[in-house]
C-alpha cells in the first residue's frame, strides 16, 4: 500500500491511484499564475487531487473544481478535499473531461484558471493497467480534445496552465494556436544543469501578451535541490 505524502498544510492519501504524487503534478500546482486572483478554477484530470490543493492553499478562490474519469481516482481526490482545510471550496465530477466540458458549457459556467497535468503516453506503450492507461495515455483525452474543452470554459481573461514532455511542445503550442488561444509564459524545466530539457510548463490566455520565457533546474546533484526549485516549492515540500 503506498504511503500518504505529507506537504507543510495537507496530506495527499494515494493508495487508491495508478498515479502517485509525482514532481510534475507539484511543480505545475506552485507554478500556475494567481496574479489575476482567480474566483474560480478547475484541475482536469485531478488524480490524487494534489493540484486543486496546491491552489486551495495558494489562493482564495471561491470555487476549486476537479474533474476525473477513474473511478478509483475520483474516490481518492474526494477523500483528499474532505480531509484538508479547504472541503468547502474543493468540489469533484467523476466524468470525462470531453462531457464534462461540453456539460459546463452549455450550462454557462467559465472558469477564471484551468490546470491540467495530462496524460502524454501513446498507445504503443500501454500496459494492462486500465487505472494507469486512463491517467498517463492520451486515448483517454488527446491533446486536441483537452485544448477544445479548455476554450469553451475559459473566461475571457482566464489562464489555462499544463505541464508536458517538452518534445510535445512545439505540437501542444501549434493545437493551442489553432484553438485562438496565446502562449503567454514557458518554463522549461531540467533536472540538471547538464541534462536536457525534460518538461515545459505553458501557460495560455485568450488575450495576447507579452510572452514570458524561463529555465528552471531542479538539483545541482541528487538530492542537492537548486535555489529557484526551493523558492518555488517551499509553501509544500516538509524539506524545504
Amino acid at each position: 500500500m503506498s504511503q500518504p505524502f505529507q506537504f507543510k498544510q495537507f496530506t495527499v492519501h494515494q493508495d487508491k491511484t495508478a498515479m502517485k504524487v509525482g514532481t510534475d503534478g507539484v511543480l505545475l500546482g506552485a507554478w500556475s499564475s494567481l496574479h489575476k486572483s482567480p474566483k474560480t478554477i478547475l484541475d482536469v484530470g485531478s488524480g490524487t487531487g494534489l493540484i486543486a490543493l496546491m491552489l486551495a492553499q495558494r489562493s482564495n478562490a471561491d470555487i476549486i473544481d476537479a474533474v476525473e474519469l477513474d473511478n478509483r481516482a475520483y474516490e481518492q481526490t474526494v477523500e483528499n478535499f474532505e480531509r484538508s482545510n479547504w472541503a468547502d471550496r474543493l468540489f469533484c465530477y467523476r466524468s470525462s473531461f470531453q462531457g464534462f466540458a461540453k456539460e459546463m458549457a452549455e450550462s454557462g459556467q467559465r472558469y477564471d484558471l484551468i490546470v491540467s497535468n495530462p496524460p502524454f503516453y501513446t498507445d504503443s506503450f500501454e500496459t494492462q493497467d486500465k487505472s494507469r492507461n486512463k491517467a498517463r495515455f492520451t486515448t483517454s483525452l488527446s491533446f486536441k480534445e483537452l485544448i477544445a474543452g479548455v476554450g469553451n470554459l475559459l473566461s475571457s481573461s482566464g489562464l489555462f496552465a499544463t505541464i508536458i514532455p517538452s518534445k510535445e511542445e512545439d505540437t501542444f503550442i501549434q493545437l493551442s494556436i489553432d484553438h485562438r488561444f496565446f502562449l503567454s509564459r514557458v518554463c522549461r524545466v531540467k533536472g540538471s544543469k547538464t541534462s536536457k530539457v525534460k518538461r515545459s510548463l505553458l501557460e495560455f490566455s485568450l488575450q495576447k501578451t507579452t510572452r514570458v520565457e524561463e529555465e528552471l533546474v531542479i538539483e545541482h546533484s541528487r538530492h542537492n535541490y537548486t535555489k529557484k526549485y526551493k523558492e518555488l516549492t517551499r509553501g509544500f515540500y516538509l524539506r524545504f
